[in-house]
């Protein structure tokens, strides 16, 4: 179903206007736009990020092997799903990757920063894709699955995210989230990646489950680079105003290709069955309380 942010109702059809109050979301670039305030600059991230992370991922050893993780929760814990939202798709790397491996499934994208969802359209064009505050979802128990890859750390209120994220799925429906792990990687990385936290394991754990959800699965990766993680972080000594943070994105094709066959090898470990316990990231799956 279809939320009315204005007025509250929920409604059925591929019309956003609302049959109760008459309201319909503006447009911008072409995208129908339910947080026009954040469209031109979501808090916490700069926009103009977008250009080199779209020339980035497709190549960088972090996001491929991520995506390949993300692709096979889908297909282990959700196989029977038909559609799924992922919010604050970015350039829309991760749902391209899901689009080409799992084609059966419905996709929809949201992103608070416009320049962002200009990117996905080109990657994506058969999924849907409109802006959207995070803690302002214009849906309501639409989708199979919904995903938040490295998402929540940007938002202050993260427990009314997940709730909004809840909110979105059908009973028995899953969630996929990813985050920074490990408060004391905290760096000059993260505050200009605009995020607000990195998590401990015990915190996600809580946070989804007050909001609903049963936890299927839950892994840290990025495992065996951790104490590389750590000479980085804590190398970061630039002077203000001269940090690279997309400096990390871009190594030499050698290095790079030897870090995804690391990481290649711990998802061969997750998908045997092995929760690792410690790493730069945390993958959790749960399944919304029926």
């Amino acid at each position: 179903m279809r939320l009315c942010l204005g007025c509250g109702a929920t409604f059925d059809g591929n019309d956003w206007r609302c049959p109760q109050c008459g309201a319909e979301p503006a447009r911008i670039a072409g995208f129908p736009a339910f947080a026009p305030e954040l469209a031109r600059g979501a808090a916490g991230y700069d926009p103009a990020h977008f250009t080199e992370l779209a020339r980035l991922e497709a190549s960088n050893f972090w996001f491929r092997a991520r995506n390949r993780l993300i692709v096979w929760a889908l297909e282990r814990f959700f196989p029977d799903a038909r559609s799924m939202l992922e919010v604050g798709c970015g350039t829309g790397f991760v749902l391209a990757g899901i689009a080409k491996a799992l084609p059966r499934l419905r996709l929809t994208g949201s992103e608070a920063a416009a320049e962002g969802l200009a990117f996905a359209a080109e990657r994506l064009p058969g999924a849907t894709l409109v802006q959207m505050d995070a803690l302002r979802i214009p849906f309501r128990e639409e989708f199979d699955v919904v995903g938040a890859f490295d998402v929540i750390e940007h938002i202050e209120d993260d427990r009314a995210a997940l709730a909004e994220l809840a909110a979105t799925i059908v009973p028995g429906g899953g969630l996929l989230v990813t985050v920074p792990q490990h408060p004391v990687l905290w760096s000059e990385y993260d505050v200009r990646a605009g995020h607000v936290r990195r998590y401990r394991a015990a915190e996600l754990r809580a946070r989804a489950m007050e909001a609903g959800f049963e936890i299927a699965r839950m892994t840290s990766f990025v495992t065996l680079l951790l104490p590389l993680m750590f000479l980085s972080r804590f190398a970061q000594r630039a002077p203000k105003g001269q940090y690279d943070p997309a400096a990390e994105l871009r190594l030499a094709p050698w290095l790079n290709r030897t870090l995804e066959t690391v990481l290649d090898a711990e998802r061969a470990l997750i998908r045997a069955g092995v929760s690792l316990p410690a790493g730069g990231s945390l993958l959790l799956v749960g399944r919304k309380r029926r």
